[in-house]
């Protein structure tokens, strides 16, 4: 299977510091990778971070702060130069369709045709289903913001000792996953349902600029990864919802509530110091007790390995598993 990981190209929030960039975040996923928020100085990260722009497929951006923009026009640009042949389709709130265009042609380039334009309006919106969903979800936030959530669909794991019982074998296993039923050589009718179990499918939520919302609730429910803003600290809680952000214990909440799995913590303040870093960890981890990680520059984090849907003595067919239904 193709890398699924997040590899960080900045970290920083509204002002860039000498150890963090701008944002920008590269989300793996089986051949996509999905570009959340390419600020200032995207392009050059991804150089250091050995991605390209052919690595692209999507671009989503959750609002036009331009600590989440102001990478677009390097990476159209870098797209167009490059000669990317496959579509890249840009995600960006409707109602800043004009900064987009400003961004989108920012300077003088011999343009590309690849890039398909995904204005989002509404409080959600799909925009994509196959191979996975992503879905935007309107957030709280000065200006009109989005987060994304991204899904595949719920696989199967095939149970050996179930098939064994009902003799399907060899070509008929794959047969049975294909159609979901197969007739065995006694001529009894076996179905997918009494050989497997589902295996759910991975799941990640990015939800940056906003206060505390439905909306963010919703995005993060029972993903595997939750790449969070954690702007500030519990100790200017009031300072963050006044300029609609989250601090590191509402971002530890949130993941607690929500059942996720790992924690990712980024778009941090630079009114706070370097040594004050752990800080934001420990405010988290006070309230959320799986794994976090507080990001840096050039940080690879992969997705948290699958969860498998079996119980008792059953075991998994090696090789057998597969993305039915």
């Amino acid at each position: 299977m193709s890398a699924r990981d997040l590899i960080v190209l900045g970290s920083a929030s509204a002002v860039p510091t000498k150890a963090r960039n701008h944002n920008g975040y590269l989300l793996r996923w089986d051949g996509h990778g999905l570009l959340f928020d390419p600020g200032e100085g995207t392009q050059r990260q991804m150089a250091h971070a050995g991605v390209s722009a052919n690595d692209v497929t999507w671009i989503c951006v959750t609002h036009f702060h331009g600590d989440h923009c102001l990478g677009v026009p390097g990476i159209v640009q870098r797209i167009a130069r490059d000669g990317v042949e496959h579509p890249v389709d840009a995600a960006f709130p409707a109602s800043g369709a004009h900064y987009w265009e400003r961004l989108r042609h920012a300077s003088a380039f011999r343009d590309t045709e690849v890039i398909r334009e995904r204005p989002v309006s509404g409080e959600r919106a799909r925009l994509a289903d196959s191979p996975f969903t992503l879905v935007a979800r309107r957030l709280s936030h000065p200006v009109e913001a989005y987060g994304y959530r991204l899904e595949e669909p719920d696989g199967v794991t095939m149970l050996p000792a179930e098939l064994g019982a009902r003799g399907v074998r060899g070509p008929l296993v794959r047969r049975l996953q294909r159609d979901g039923r197969v007739t065995t050589s006694d001529g009894r009718t076996v179905t997918l349902e009494e050989c497997s179990v589902t295996r759910p499918g991975q799941k990640a939520a990015f939800v940056m600029d906003t206060r505390l919302c439905d909306g963010v609730r919703e995005l993060a429910d029972g993903v595997d990864m939750l790449v969070i803003e954690s702007t500030f600290l519990g100790e200017d809680t009031a300072l963050a919802t006044e300029y609609g952000h989250l601090t590191a214990a509402q971002a530890g909440k949130v993941a607690a509530d929500a059942g996720v799995r790992h924690l990712v913590l980024t778009h941090f303040s630079e009114r706070y110091r370097p040594e004050d870093e752990h800080r934001f960890h420990d405010e988290a981890a006070a309230v959320f007790d799986g794994a976090i990680s507080l990001v840096h520059d050039l940080d690879r984090i992969p997705m948290p390995p699958r969860r498998r849907t079996i119980t008792g003595d059953r075991d998994v067919l090696p090789g057998q598993e597969s993305r039915h239904g």
